[in-house]
């Protein structure tokens, strides 16, 4: 399947998979964050627009556009602009995306990566058919506060996501009684998980020295079946090529 950016300016932002690495996961004790499967692959399900320059920028708490202050620090190329008011910073991308026709791109901010006094707004666009560019919008938190965005920095993550997928599911609250498997499952993962917390408070434990639980991560149920063929511990989208 393809994903085809059109560049429309002469600058053109990098374009990447989304990495693993986090920082701030980096710096927590033993990057124990790492552990957590559903926030890794999260980490690396799309591809990212990296800035061609950075900047800081400040908002008064002002409805106006000239409520927010941009100062360039690194380059000046594709600075955000002020647009919508109301605290708002718009990115334009640098290009134009087409989709294989009945996928819409999921557009937002990086995954896991929490920028303080600002939040980046998400959108859903129809890229198959559309021959419209779409902008990246971060909204302030709290007036008062700058934020800087240094060169480089991804300020968009993407990924393709079928349209009408929402849709096409039925959801539906059941009892778990329903499903003895699962019910099993369910009850011996929780039992082992209370008794592995437990462990861990005991200085030569056996949970002591492998740290956490690791069925999930290796794809296991908790009676050491195998839970999926096709189970992922890494996603690894393509970059994008040059075909000019």
């Amino acid at each position: 399947m393809r994903l085809i950016c059109y560049p429309t300016t002469h600058i053109e932002p990098e374009l990447r998979p989304a990495p693993q690495a986090r920082q701030w996961l980096d710096d927590l004790p033993e990057s124990y964050g790492y552990r957590c499967l559903p926030l890794t692959i999260a980490n690396t399900h799309g591809w990212e627009i990296l800035l061609p320059s950075g900047f800081e920028a400040t908002w008064n708490g002002g409805r106006s556009k000239d409520d927010i202050r941009i100062t360039a620090t690194d380059g000046e190329d594709l600075l955000p602009t002020t647009h919508f008011g109301s605290g708002i910073l718009t990115f334009h991308t640098g290009y134009l995306f087409r989709t294989e026709p009945g996928y819409n791109l999921w557009v937002q901010g990086p995954v896991n990566a929490p920028k303080d006094a600002i939040q980046p707004l998400t959108g859903v666009i129809e890229t198959d058919w559309s021959p419209y560019t779409f902008t990246m919008n971060w909204m302030f938190t709290r007036p008062d506060q700058t934020v800087r965005f240094e060169k480089g920095e991804p300020f968009c993550f993407f990924f393709p996501v079928p349209r009408g997928l929402p849709e096409a599911f039925k959801p539906e609250v059941r009892s778990i009684d329903e499903e003895p498997d699962t019910h099993d499952q369910f009850r011996a993962w929780s039992e082992a998980r209370l008794t592995f917390n437990l462990d861990l408070l005991e200085p030569d434990s056996d949970a002591r020295k492998n740290k956490w639980q690791k069925d999930y991560y290796r794809g296991f149920r908790p009676d050491g079946r195998e839970g999926l063929a096709e189970h992922q511990t890494k996603v690894r989208p393509k970059p994008f090529k040059d075909r000019r």
